[in-house]
């Protein structure tokens, strides 16, 4: 009885067991029939139009997009770049002919009268222009303001010591071009554009003064310095010296200044720049047999900018004028050449290896931006290169406002280690300018020009928007 009930379980159970395995194999079977169907394949599929997993935001950027950037940027600057003089107890000081030498400069994030706040304050006239919102004019007007009504305390201070240490010390008394150019570059569009109240002049002439008659030269008149080595030119002193050049130029219709500024493009150029690159090494001295080539970004973004600037004044006619439109072209030929997939451009620009760069990549996006404005530039062959490079920059613009990815203050190497390892920091203040310059001039692209995605690419309409 035992052993005929033990069979007939196992029997019932096999059965139960092999309807199992077939309900599985055919379950199997119809999905694999149902993949097949399904498969993606040249056959059923227009592969051409797969959507890429971009890192960066590609072919969607609207001027709202920009304008949110621009805010956050503005908001954080606002907040933490005060415009006050604070007595010996930390209170606000309203009135500055009471200022004395007990009387500080409350401190912020950043210094109101560094070369990187020169650009800063470029940048946010360009936004209010840009935008038509005059909170970024006013950033500017208010603080260049307050910086001239505080100035002539400190300015009879140092008649009466020359050594005097003061918080305008660096405004009143440059003793290098990083001192004197951004600066006065920005007063002199804050002075042409109307906006300013307190007459900047004094301080305008005061810094040109030190540019034009106090800053050393080689023999042939190229500003340089005697840092590291002796006669040593910094490719990011075009940029502390042209612009300002220019504008003042422009201020005074002198064609010395014109002509000195032409001169120092040329003559850097001539020593400095890469044809084969389409790139300018970072540093040239007098003497150095080879010239070690580190083509630092930053300092390609200085005098791409530079060239830029320069071309926006100077008059046509001028006999210079050609010769810097032709220099813009090839340099910013070369940039095209090594932008990453990611729209930044690299530390040193020809090694793929250093680490992606934020406020070259913005430098480059407004020169670039700003050339195809003014007809220096094809908008078709460069329009999609300066899009990815603004909507790589716009990721590096935090919640805060604040810009991530800044390689900080640079001096000159001739080694890759001394660029590579450069750390980069959320107050490094040479990426804020960039940003709100770039911003600014892509809102004036999108404006004025139609792109549209054909085959899933950027292309830029030829006609206008």
């Amino acid at each position: 009885m035992d052993k005929q009930l033990t069979a007939s379980t196992t029997g019932s159970a096999g059965k139960n067991l092999r309807k199992a395995l077939l309900a599985l194999a055919i379950t199997a079977g119809t999905l694999q029939a149902a993949t097949a169907q399904t498969k993606t394949t040249d056959t059923n599929t227009p592969l051409h139009a797969m959507q890429p997993d971009y890192i960066t935001p590609y072919g969607k950027t609207t001027v709202e997009d920009i304008t949110k950037v621009l805010q956050r940027v503005h908001g954080y600057l606002d907040a933490t770049t005060p415009a006050r003089m604070l007595d010996k107890n930390g209170k606000a000081i309203t009135d500055l002919k009471k200022l004395n030498n007990e009387s500080t400069l409350e401190q912020g994030d950043f210094r109101l009268t560094s070369y990187e706040w020169g650009v800063t304050y470029a940048g946010m006239l360009l936004a209010g222009e840009a935008t038509g919102d005059k909170r970024y004019t006013n950033y500017t007007t208010q603080r260049l303001n307050f910086l001239a009504d505080a100035a002539p305390f400190y300015q009879n201070e140092l008649k009466k010591k020359p050594d005097a240490k003061g918080p305008l010390r660096q405004m009143l008394a440059p003793h290098a071009l990083d001192d004197a150019g951004a600066m006065a570059a920005a007063m002199i569009k804050a002075s042409r554009s109307g906006a300013t109240k307190t007459n900047l002049r004094p301080i305008i002439d005061n810094y040109m003064d030190y540019i034009s008659n106090k800053e050393f030269r080689l023999p042939d008149g190229t500003l340089a310095r005697n840092r590291p080595l002796p006669n040593t030119l910094w490719l990011d002193d075009l940029f502390m010296s042209v612009p300002a050049l220019a504008q003042m130029g422009k201020l005074t219709n002198d064609n010395r200044y014109y002509d000195d500024a032409v001169k120092q493009v040329l003559q850097y150029s001539d020593r400095m720049f890469n044809k084969e690159k389409g790139l300018y090494m970072h540093g040239w001295v007098q003497g150095m047999e080879p010239h070690p080539q580190f083509h630092w970004a930053r300092a390609n973004g200085w005098a791409v900018m530079t060239l830029v600037e320069l071309l926006d004044v100077l008059p046509k006619e001028h006999a210079g004028y050609q010769k810097v439109q032709a220099q813009l072209q090839a340099h910013v030929q070369g940039l095209a050449m090594y932008q990453s997939g990611e729209g930044f451009w690299h530390q040193l620009l020809d090694r793929n290896d250093s680490y992606l760069e934020t406020s070259a990549t913005a430098i480059y996006a407004y020169a670039i931006a700003r050339a195809i404005n003014q007809g220096w530039l094809d908008k078709q062959a460069y329009g999609p290169m300066v899009l990815l490079a603004w909507n790589a920059v716009s990721t590096k613009v935090n919640d805060k406002g604040q810009v991530e990815g800044t390689c900080v203050g640079t001096g000159m190497g001739f080694d890759p280690a001394f660029y590579y390892y450069r750390p980069i920091n959320v107050y490094a203040a040479h990426g804020y300018g960039p940003v709100l310059l770039a911003g600014a001039e892509m809102i004036n692209l999108l404006k004025g020009n139609k792109f549209e995605m054909n085959d899933s690419s950027v292309q830029f309409s030829s006609t206008a928007k």
